[in-house]
């Protein structure tokens, strides 16, 4: 009984090894039932080395199927890990920066001007004793490129043999002339104060780092930087075309007399000159 068993198990083997995974499991089982139910067959199985080998075979196919079904499961979708989302990096955009850090939305700050600066001006005295008003506003334009006749700028500032009435006369002439019209009037109802001497030399500075001449409208008595005496006790119009140290000292452009055309003034004395009257910057 023992070897037709035997030769049964054997061609039963030989056939599973061409069958599928499925046959395979379903006849392992068979071949076991067999053995379980012949003793002979357990004890050749100990001793026999091919029976061993025939048993390491059935095992090894076991393994084989379980793997192939473990493996079939690790590569279903149900049995797969849900795909991992790396976290999305937001770069912040420009603005946010700007905001974040004000310094980023801050404008460049403008040049400071220079201490010092003369304007190119083309001097003329004035051509009659009533036409300071006309000869002065045609002095500072020249410092811009604009050339002028004293008449005609005359005739637009309204000058007459009493002269030009006030420097919101010369303001208006200016700005019609100057692109932009950038030149606003400042008057000083009495005495300059401390505050309004400041406003004239940043007015000052700033008319002539922009390339224009300043018109000031003076009464009364004046000294220069050095020592000169100037008296105008009916009124007068001069032309600003220059300052130093940073605009505590400006440049005179005075049109009565061609013999001393120009001459240095305190910013101080300037404005008490210019008090109760005004100018143009």
């Amino acid at each position: 009984m023992e070897d037709p068993v035997k030769h049964t198990l054997q061609r039963q083997l030989r056939r599973f090894a061409t069958e599928r995974p499925y046959q395979i499991v379903a006849a392992s089982a068979a071949a076991l039932a067999i053995a379980t139910t012949t003793g002979g067959l357990v004890a050749v199985a100990d001793d026999d080395p091919a029976s061993q080998r025939t048993a390491t075979t059935v095992a090894e196919m076991r393994s084989d199927t379980a793997a192939s079904r473990g493996e079939a499961r690790d590569a279903s979708p149900s049995a797969s890990a849900a795909p991992t989302t790396a976290p999305a990096t937001t770069a912040a955009s420009p603005a946010a920066n700007a905001s974040s850090n004000p310094d980023l939305s801050l404008k460049p700050a403008p040049p400071k001007p220079p201490a010092t600066k003369m304007l190119d001006y083309d001097y003329e005295a004035q051509n009659t004793y009533y036409n300071c008003g006309p000869a002065a506003t045609r002095n500072a334009l020249s410092a811009a490129g604009i050339d002028r006749t004293q008449n005609e700028l005359g005739a637009k500032l309204g000058t007459t043999e009493m002269g030009t009435n006030s420097a919101q006369d010369t303001t208006r002439v200016l700005n019609a002339e100057v692109k932009g019209s950038p030149y606003r009037t400042r008057m000083f109802a009495g005495a300059p104060s401390p505050a309004q001497m400041d406003r004239l030399q940043a007015d000052v500075v700033k008319a002539i780092t922009d390339g224009r001449g300043v018109v000031a409208n003076v009464v009364g008595d004046a000294t220069d930087t050095n020592g000169g005496w100037r008296s105008y006790g009916g009124g007068h119009y001069v032309a600003v075309v220059g300052y130093k140290d940073n605009g505590r000292t400006v440049r005179i452009a005075d049109s009565a007399n061609a013999a001393d055309p120009s001459y240095w003034m305190t910013t101080i004395d300037l404005a008490n000159w210019i008090a109760n009257r005004g100018y143009s910057a």
